[in-house]
């Protein structure tokens, strides 16, 4: 069995609140875009066996593509084992839920391959367990994101345009980023400007209204993330956002055109040695 899974952006990411169990409250406006991961599922004799063609990820327990496995093995008593080849295209901590995602996708071919019979919502609950991202993973497409990032409201497809991926050298600890926020004082994205964009099928509004709060403490660590946001919009992209707690910058373009010479421009800026020209994906589209 193979598997496509889809890494994800953030049109719109606020944090509300820290709750008493030191998690956030986040609320954001979640899409998978058309980059992907591809994960081949083979039934084996026993055991959890990840091949991968990337040395940038684990192959033993700390994966999420283990973890998922596991908690599937361990709730539904299941005793032969599991072979995951994983072709990564998702850049490594870099705000696209790349670990989520293919986390995600162990959860629904073992669910095919092992007869489970799960709905998405039972899946959704068992994700939670190992990576706020996951519920949403498995769902995909347009949504909206609220509690931890588990609580999730579809909503209509997001307009389609071409998506600019650049992806800095720099490696980001979402847990870090999180602590080091201030509540009291960031400007809150508003979130709903960006649903009302995409109920009313305008890209433009969309774009207009992108925003994240955790840029407030990876762009000043990190200010090659200015700088990419800067080639994107001076280059025809009609706005540009860090991705989940960074580095990750996308850039939404209406025009081919522009969105090539934007790749090429950031090409030779050395500023993002992981480009990725690509689109909005939903599975309606």
């Amino acid at each position: 069995m193979k598997i496509k899974a889809h890494a994800k952006i953030n049109l719109g990411l606020d944090v509300l609140r820290r709750r008493d169990d030191g998690y956030h409250e986040v609320r954001m406006v979640m899409q998978t875009i058309g980059l992907c991961d591809e994960l081949s599922f083979e039934r084996t004799g026993q055991g959890i066996r990840i091949v991968s063609d990337s040395d940038a990820v684990p192959l033993n327990e700390d994966n999420l593509i283990y973890k998922a496995a596991s908690l599937m093995m361990e709730e539904y008593g299941i005793k032969d084992g599991i072979e995951v080849r994983l072709e990564k295209n998702i850049p490594v901590a870099a705000g696209l839920a790349g670990g989520s995602t293919d986390a995600a996708a162990v959860f629904k071919a073992m669910n095919m391959i092992f007869g489970l019979g799960l709905d998405t919502t039972e899946l959704q609950k068992l994700g939670v367990r190992i990576g706020a991202d996951i519920p949403y993973c498995i769902m995909g497409g347009t949504a909206t994101a609220e509690g931890i990032g588990e609580k999730l409201t579809p909503i209509k497809p997001c307009p389609k345009c071409r998506v600019l991926l650049a992806k800095p050298e720099a490696g980001v600890s979402t847990a870090h980023v999180y602590r080091s926020l201030k509540l009291d004082e960031i400007t809150h994205p508003d979130i709903d400007a960006v649903i009302s964009g995409i109920e009313s099928g305008s890209i433009k509004d969309v774009a207009a209204n992108l925003g994240n709060v955790l840029e407030s403490v990876t762009v000043p660590e990190n200010p090659v993330i200015d700088k990419i946001k800067k080639i994107m919009t001076e280059n025809g992209a009609m706005n540009a956002l860090m991705s989940g707690s960074g580095p990750s910058v996308f850039g939404l373009f209406e025009n081919e055109e522009d969105i090539k010479r934007a790749y090429g421009i950031l090409n030779e800026s050395g500023y993002a040695p992981q480009l990725f020209i690509t689109e909005i994906f939903n599975d309606e589209q």
